[in-house]
């Protein structure tokens, strides 16, 4: 028997977000900030979790520094029950860093990569991968080692006999140099955003540009934001109806989350449609606390939030 239902292979990293600014950052200058979080960062961290927190089992793969940071992101995933047996701490390595000013529901981030750009597929051995059922890779530009053989590794977990799922996330140097006819084939859950999605493809139109990947990968899901998020599966568009949020605290990792509770409907075998809308909920329990995990404590917190924010009844909320 697997002991993992989902490992993660991804980017680690803490996030410094500061909230309440007074104007954007100038050159020469001084602004403050009303409120300051530090807390674990990097959409593949994040993702894991909240899946965690979700139910389901979850292992990580991933590299740190032996720092204060290193030391932040271990307990974290700890503290909310992810394996990190796999996450190898190098010493010659700086823990990557990300610094988020917020300003409403948009932000600008400035990340320092650091250990993360040292992983590579030779730290995948095939017998972690076979300690899970569900393989899931976040970040592809962050990660230049791995990303080059991504292909390599999708298509060995799916020897294996994993399901797949892929968040590309964005490319600081927006060049979007990505081969999906040569990723895709070995993804069955690949999941954009609205903009990545566009550059990606080189489309004005999502719709245009999430029936045209439909042509290479089994699942593309489209996260659109306030608009909820879309699905195509054989060409075949649906969209789902968003859960919206009058007070949000701040977006990061609501994108992840949306992935935590995609992920976490689809590796029971529901809907892909019921995947999306439990999705839809978990991005936007996000928003009502700072940071990616803030508000994924705990399970009956999740539920509390789901309740009281968004009016849902306990079997509507699929806990």
């Amino acid at each position: 028997m697997n002991k993992f239902d989902v490992i993660t292979v991804g980017e680690l990293n803490v996030d410094l977000i500061f909230n309440e600014i007074e104007g954007f950052p100038e050159i020469g200058k001084e602004k403050l900030a009303g409120s300051l979080t530090n807390t674990l960062g990097s959409s593949s961290a994040i993702f894991a979790s909240n899946l965690s927190s979700l139910g389901p089992s979850v292992s990580f793969i991933g590299k740190i520094g032996k720092d204060s940071f290193g030391k932040k992101v271990l307990s974290s995933l700890n503290e909310n029950g992810v394996d990190t047996g796999l996450i190898i701490t190098d010493s010659n390595l700086a823990t990557g860093v990300t610094v988020a000013l917020n300003y409403g529901e948009e932000r600008a981030m400035i990340t320092h990569q650091g250990a993360m750009t040292n992983l590579g597929i030779e730290d995948i051995a095939d017998e972690h991968l076979e300690k899970a059922n569900h393989l899931h890779f976040s970040s592809f530009f962050l990660q230049p080692r791995i990303a080059k053989d991504l292909h390599v590794l999708m298509q060995r977990a799916k020897n294996i006999g994993l399901t797949t799922s892929f968040d590309p996330q964005w490319d600081p140097n927006e060049e979007w140099e990505m081969n999906l006819k040569e990723i895709l084939p070995y993804v069955d859950v690949f999941l954009p955003n609205e903009s990545e999605l566009k550059y990606l493809t080189g489309k004005d139109d999502w719709e245009v540009a999430i029936k045209e990947l439909s042509k290479l990968g089994n699942i593309i899901v489209a996260k659109l934001g306030s608009k909820g998020s879309a699905f195509s599966k054989n060409e075949k568009l649906k969209t789902v109806e968003a859960f919206h949020n009058n007070n949000v605290a701040d977006a990061i990792g609501a994108g992840d989350s949306f992935n935590a509770g995609f992920i976490s409907r689809f590796i029971v075998g529901d809907s892909i449609e019921e995947c999306a809308r439990f999705g839809n909920l978990t991005g936007a329990i996000s928003t009502t606390s700072s940071g990616g995990t803030e508000a994924f404590s705990d399970k009956e917190h999740i539920i509390k939030i789901a309740k009281d924010v968004f009016g849902l009844k306990r079997n509507e909320i699929a806990l």
